[in-house]
């Protein structure tokens, strides 16, 4: 496969679910307005920084208002994380890959484009925007099904697999990072119903709630973070997301679990051990925000490791989120 096709693959995916997951972002704070009736700026300000925009937001934008921080993130061209921007950039990656993805993908990414195009010039969309965000989410469900579906599960696919996995596994972290460290700064509030409400509504906005009560019944923050970060079998679990970001890179490369060949392979190796051999108090007694801001910065890592090794002879210019909340 030509280098320039599998860059496409790669971040058609990765575009895609960047998109989905702002759109969860915004979902999860639509929510918590309905359960809480939390409002203002302190409420929305958040958002904008898990994709580390919030100095362009704040150049543009005098508040934080929910108006101002939809428009961001949801329909604003100049943003380069907003979801119309990363629809758009991954049509145009469907298009440089035209060759090998199936005529059903490009037809359901072409109404994810539209879908959200049109939007954009709907009113209701900013001020009656839940139904907005769950088309976002199906639509994203309806691109995935599809994928899976027809295209064969080969190299490409796995390119795509990959995109998608090191996207998932950052932005699982990110709202994981926003929950504890500016949504309830205050030490006096954990453990208040607010809390819980506000655990609640994460594992909402990673479709985590019916699974995690499965799996650990009464809900206590200890063990959602337990569950986002290293539960092997939820498919928005990072554990989960790294793994399957090995699998579908030793597919490509025809590497053996537990060897490398490459940087990208040993990162990645790497990565996927120490969660194997993490637990939950040594998580907590390195501090959740710590602990994520080191993820963040090896995810960004690996991300450039596969560019180096697969696509260019530089890493990929696209937006980076280093230190985001350092």
């Amino acid at each position: 496969m030509l280098s320039r096709v599998a860059d496409s693959l790669f971040w058609m995916s990765r575009y895609v679910e960047r998109a989905e997951n702002v759109a969860r972002f915004i979902d999860v704070n639509l929510n918590l307005l309905l359960d809480v009736g939390v409002q203002g700026s302190s409420q929305w300000a958040p958002l904008v920084y898990t994709t580390g925009d919030h100095e362009e937001f704040e150049e543009r934008y005098e508040d934080a208002t929910q108006e101002n921080v939809i428009r961001f993130l949801a329909f604003d061209r100049d943003n380069p994380n907003s979801i119309l921007s990363c629809v758009s950039n991954a049509r145009e990656n469907a298009r440089a890959s035209r060759e090998m993805i199936s005529s059903q993908m490009w037809e359901e990414l072409n109404k994810f484009y539209l879908l959200v195009r049109d939007a954009r010039n709907d009113n209701l969309a900013i001020t009656a925007p839940y139904g907005f965000f769950d088309r976002i989410k199906r639509a994203s469900y309806s691109l995935d099904g599809v994928s899976n579906s027809t295209m064969s599960h080969g190299e490409a696919w796995h390119f795509c697999r990959l995109g998608q996995m090191i996207e998932r596994a950052d932005k699982t972290s990110r709202i994981l990072d926003v929950k504890y460290f500016l949504l309830l700064p205050q030490a006096s509030d954990v453990g208040t119903p607010l809390d819980m409400r506000q655990w609640a509504t994460l594992l909402k906005s990673t479709s985590g709630f019916e699974m995690y009560r499965k799996a650990h019944g009464r809900l206590t923050p200890k063990s959602v973070v337990e569950f986002l970060l290293l539960n092997r079998e939820f498919p928005r679990a990072i554990h989960f997301c790294v793994h399957q970001s090995e699998r579908s890179l030793l597919s490509i490369t025809g590497g053996i679990e537990n060897s490398f060949r490459n940087r990208s392979e040993q990162m990645v190796g790497r990565l996927r051990s120490e969660f194997a051999y993490t637990d939950i108090d040594g998580v907590m007694n390195m501090g959740l925000h710590e602990f994520i801001d080191d993820l963040q910065a090896k995810l960004n890592t690996i991300g450039e490791a596969i560019c180096e090794d697969f696509f260019a002879t530089k890493p990929h210019t696209g937006r980076r989120y280093d230190g985001v909340f350092s």
